[in-house]
């Protein structure tokens, strides 16, 4: 099972279509055909003469709003048309990533108020939910899609961690620093987009261009609201303050997941996949950290993802294995000993040169890039 190579080759020629001004753009080009396109998510309404000069034969129409003589040409030119899907709080076509100032919206009313919060309670409502299978997986497709392009000829590294740490405290300190040295390199840094030492990472990456006493102070400002509970409210904002205070940097790629709806997605991860499918969620992160990932002290979840990773490694071919790296030998040897599980795997396999066990934050970029 080796890993993919990022972003993902088109089959002839596919166009991708995600605005009114790329559609002119290729009108007023001379396009006559949409074979190859594919068009999502726009209001098409006003450009119904435009279409109807068009052959619509194989081209695929995802989520857009037609008017009727545009509707009827596509479909019986040979066009593929997916329609708008009522009473869904997210966009299932959706061709770019969220944000946290999306995924935030309207959050002075409360956290309850904001589209992450609404999208969570509607893929957690009672009764039958088959009905609900169709939007969420072609949500999860257009994440899938949204992220191949984000991630397109970049190294991506992974650190992955518990959510359960409060910031401020020590271990949250170093998950930061890491964030920031990872970011330092030139790497992707990629989390699962939670609180705790997923928000540390994400943090750290944001502020790789600041000074390195601006990470001290902003770790503690955030540690005035230590945790989401009891408030997400209270915990998002003084991070958005955060960000207002220390802005421009790139926090790199959360990944997170509105199955685990009590972990809510941090605000310094500067592009997030968020997907209804936590199975999705994890698959996608490991096999998309081409650089290596990064393991922090964790429980179950965390342990969970090392030996996802470890899998993918024990099948790759020598060239796609990609490095492994386990912070705290203590806890990886005696609290939670997947470390010698994972060396009895990695014998005499190429992925044993790429394990490393390490104490702190410089050993393991160092094992990264060494």
């Amino acid at each position: 099972m080796s890993r993919p190579v990022t972003g993902r080759p088109a089959v002839g020629r596919v166009v991708e279509v995600q605005t009114l001004a790329e559609l002119d753009r290729l009108i007023a080009g001379g396009a006559t055909r949409m074979r190859g396109w594919r068009v999502q998510g726009l209001d098409l309404r006003d450009r119904t003469a435009e279409l109807l000069a068009l052959d619509p034969g194989g081209a695929l129409v995802l989520g857009c709003r037609l008017a009727e003589p545009a509707d009827d040409h596509l479909r019986r030119g040979g066009a593929v048309v997916f329609p708008e899907i009522p009473d869904v709080p997210v966009d299932p076509y959706r061709s770019t990533l969220y944000t946290a100032d999306e995924l935030y919206a309207g959050l002075d009313d409360g956290y309850r108020a904001t589209p992450d919060a609404r999208a969570y309670a509607w893929s957690q409502r009672p009764g039958d939910r088959s009905a609900d299978a169709v939007p969420t997986a072609l949500h999860d497709a257009a994440i899938d899609t949204a992220l191949d392009r984000l991630v397109a000829g970049r190294r991506v590294v992974g650190v992955m961690g518990g959510h359960a740490l409060a910031r401020g405290d020590a271990g949250y300190r170093q998950a930061a620093r890491l964030g920031r040295a990872v970011a330092r390199t030139g790497a992707l840094v990629g989390t699962g987009g939670g609180p705790g030492a997923m928000e540390a990472v994400n943090l750290g990456a944001s502020l790789a261009g600041h000074p390195d006493e601006a990470l001290d102070e902003a770790i503690d400002v955030l540690a005035t609201v230590p945790a989401y509970r009891p408030s997400v409210a209270a915990w998002a904002r003084v991070a958005f303050d955060v960000r207002r205070r220390w802005p421009g940097g790139d926090g790199g790629l959360g990944v997170p997941t509105w199955f685990y709806g009590h972990e809510p997605a941090n605000v310094f991860a500067s592009a997030i996949a968020k997907y209804f499918q936590n199975s999705v969620r994890e698959a996608t992160l490991v096999r998309r950290c081409d650089g290596g990932i990064v393991f922090l002290a964790g429980a179950a979840g965390t342990v969970q993802e090392v030996f996802q990773d470890a899998c993918e490694n024990y099948y790759a071919d020598e060239p796609t294995v990609a490095p492994m790296v386990l912070v705290g030998i203590e806890h990886w040897t005696r609290l939670v000993p997947a470390w010698p599980l994972l060396t009895a795997l990695a014998a005499s396999r190429p992925m044993a040169a790429r394990l490393a066990l390490v104490e702190d934050v410089d050993e393991a970029v160092a094992a990264l890039t060494a």
